[in-house]
């Protein structure tokens, strides 16, 4: 995100902890005011804010997993106050990193997910070896005289194709998950067909996964995916 003035859908994610709130400076209302002082001006929308409070013990993060599957469910920013704490804890570079999420610190602004990725160095190493090992492991096959190409030019060995097909069908599971319970509170407010349930994903400003409007076939897509989930007994 470059120095222009704001603009999209924005989720903010406060983190206080009781004990430290009045020391740190990061305390609820500073942070609150941080993030309106940084959407001052510009076309944004500020979707919800979510408050974790925790102790320095806790490694889950309901709310920051709340506020990453809204901002997926609305192709919105996750805005947070301040980069320095949150960039040095491995739960949310984790999660931040897992999520597919975009986001914004007000006191770095130009900050984006490469940045966390170095700042996070450490705990990204070992994906990273692996990376590499593979990369070498494929030189040296080439090396050997190995296709590593697929058919009719393609690219990329049957393998690389499975895991292709594997990360569209972890993204659709992840989408489907996402909106399981919008589309379970929009059934129980009396929305059954598939048109009904798409116009209301539609006002309630959840676009598809490609940022368009909801049609029939869209949404039996994703009401069959999650009864499949639910079969599988992932939600």
């Amino acid at each position: 995100m470059d120095s222009a003035m704001p603009s999209g859908k924005f989720i903010a994610y406060y983190r206080v902890s009781t004990a430290r709130q009045g020391r740190s400076g990061l305390g609820l209302e500073a942070q609150r005011a941080a993030v309106h002082e940084y959407l001052n001006g510009g076309a944004w929308t500020l979707i919800s804010e979510t408050v974790e409070i925790e102790s320095g013990k806790r490694s889950d993060r309901p709310e920051l997993t709340a506020a990453l599957t809204a901002c997926r469910l609305h192709k919105a920013t996750l805005v947070i106050a301040k980069l320095d704490r949150l960039a040095r804890n491995v739960a949310f570079v984790s999660d931040l990193m897992e999520s597919g999420v975009e986001f914004v610190a007000c006191d770095f602004p130009t900050a984006n997910r490469l940045t966390i990725h170095i700042l996070a160095a450490v705990a990204e190493h070992e994906a990273l070896a692996i990376s590499a090992r593979t990369i070498a492991a494929l030189e040296a096959a080439r090396a050997r005289g190995t296709k590593l190409g697929g058919y009719r030019g393609r690219s990329g060995t049957a393998a690389d194709c499975e895991r292709a097909r594997a990360a569209q069908t972890a993204l659709a599971d992840q989408r489907a998950g996402d909106l399981t319970a919008t589309v379970q509170a929009i059934q129980l407010d009396g929305h059954f067909s598939l048109r009904s349930i798409g116009q209301e994903l539609t006002r309630r400003g959840i676009p598809t996964a490609r940022g368009g409007v909801w049609n029939s076939s869209q949404v039996s897509n994703v009401l069959s995916r999650i009864a499949l989930l639910q079969n599988r007994g992932e939600r």
